[in-house]
């Protein structure tokens, strides 16, 4: 594990009985990343969650939090050490129906030495949900936003979000934005969140991990995956001197194609201006453009796909 690594995963795997939720999922979040790790419902996201917050136990393969072992000897007293350190929401939000927001922040009170009550009172006010209603007659919005002020009171090194703008509307979910980027900036918090949906986290995320099916298929910086994704558009002819047709986009390692009524739609995986520049000049290849893309079409056009990237 590096030194700099704040989660360390190496070949974990989960299974229900014959069902496996991960299979040989190997991850690490630097300290100070924004990780998201991105999966459809149903890819393995909550229960590698579980496993990290030592709530449930994996079937093999390991998990560190800031170089312990979650799930070696002693394992209560290493959570007991150790989540103290460590801030998380769950996919559902969930408290008591009667018990208000003041009421659960004066409750984690108890628990953490270091809990700032004014802190979570300003989150709460800035995010406009009352302090004094019952959790039950909150929206899920609200119930939400009470998870992550509650999650950052005790101001820990980590954070881990389970799908956190799950049923989120569109106010609250800049909001929770804005929230996430202020923590950073201000005290340098590491996070690792799972989501389904990345249309939020594009200019948040420094760290990208994308789940398909249990397994990892994507594990890298933001900025060099979208360096290497393009989309592609480009009128393909047959011509006399062509030797084979439909093999111009191998250099790029095509993810998707699609043919259109105006030609040749690709989404690639390895682009390289060099290479487009041959490409552009390849016999039958008319008026090739390229454009850049946003994560969310990169999560779209690679979590329904078959075949592994490299």
């Amino acid at each position: 594990m590096s030194n700099q690594a704040v989660i360390a995963i190496e070949q974990l795997t989960i299974r229900y009985g014959k069902k496996t939720a991960c299979a040989d999922v190997s991850l690490e979040v630097p300290r100070g990343a924004v990780y998201a790790l991105l999966g459809r419902n149903g890819a393995g996201k909550s229960s590698l969650v579980r496993c990290l917050l030592g709530q449930q136990k994996p079937t093999s393969g390991s998990i560190a939090l800031f170089g312990e072992d979650v799930w070696k000897r002693h394992v209560w007293k290493r959570r007991a050490r150790l989540m103290p350190r460590v801030g998380a929401t769950p996919e559902e939000p969930d408290a008591p129906p009667a018990v208000t927001a003041k009421q659960l922040s004066t409750f984690r009170g108890r628990l953490y030495g270091s809990w700032d009550h004014q802190a979570v009172d300003q989150r709460l006010a800035r995010f406009g949900v009352p302090a004094d209603v019952a959790f039950g007659l909150l929206s899920k919005s609200q119930k939400g936003e009470i998870m992550l002020a509650l999650a950052l009171g005790h101001h820990p090194e980590l954070l881990v979000l389970d799908d956190p703008t799950l049923g989120l509307d569109v106010v609250a979910r800049k909001a929770f934005s804005e929230e996430l980027v202020g923590e950073l900036a201000d005290r340098g918090t590491t996070v690792f969140m799972t989501t389904h949906d990345p249309s939020g986290f594009d200019g948040i995320a420094t760290h990208i991990g994308i789940l398909r099916e249990g397994r990892m298929i994507l594990d890298e910086e933001l900025e060099a995956l979208k360096s290497r994704f393009r989309v592609i558009r480009y009128s393909n002819e047959r011509t006399a001197t062509r030797a084979s047709y439909g093999t111009e986009l191998d250099a790029f390692d095509a993810v998707r194609v699609k043919v259109r009524g105006w030609g040749i739609e690709a989404v690639v995986s390895n682009f390289e201006d060099s290479a487009f520049e041959q490409f552009r000049s390849t016999d039958g290849v008319i008026d090739a453009e390229v454009a850049p893309m946003s994560l969310e079409e990169i999560f779209v056009s690679v979590a329904g796909e078959t075949r592994a990237l490299a």
